[in-house]
């Protein structure tokens, strides 16, 4: 278990809360004077009223609720969307309405999840060719559809 630091920038913020003693992802929840239509094919930026800092060597990942996208098409744009550890601004969620008709957002509903990763930082290595690998340079689809026999 690690620990992150976390300021109400609202006072009518709702905190991140696990849902289930094994839930991956916490709820995070809308902080809204008023409500917000999100139409159709549109996007919008929810508040959350709160800022976390995450110790280094971890990101904050924002993913959308499987509740809201079956029922609403409300989704996440930018899935999973990332907050740095050396972030200190409020955590808002971008939220996309591909559905047909209009969504209200209000105060205190469950907007997105966000799930705490370790995070492993890379350093290249510049070659003139890479290992061949039996997939090779084959990519998007190219192995075709599975059947089920």
């Amino acid at each position: 278990m690690i620990k992150v630091k976390i300021v109400r920038k609202n006072k009518n913020a709702f905190l991140p809360v696990y849902a289930t003693e094994h839930a991956a992802g916490m709820d995070v929840a809308a902080c809204l004077d008023s409500p917000v239509l999100l139409e159709p094919f549109s996007t919008t930026l929810i508040p959350t009223g709160f800022s976390i800092e995450i110790p280094p060597g971890y990101e904050a990942q924002l993913r959308p609720r499987s509740g809201l996208a079956l029922r609403h098409m409300i989704s996440l744009p930018n899935t999973p969307a990332t907050i740095d550890a050396d972030y200190r601004g409020e955590v808002k969620v971008i939220l996309v309405n591909y559905g047909r008709e209009p969504y209200r957002i209000a105060h205190g509903d469950r907007i997105a999840q966000m799930v705490v990763a370790k995070v492993e930082r890379v350093v290249f290595s510049e070659v003139e060719l890479l290992t061949p690998s039996l997939r090779g340079e084959g990519g998007f689809g190219h192995t075709g559809i599975a059947s089920c026999s």
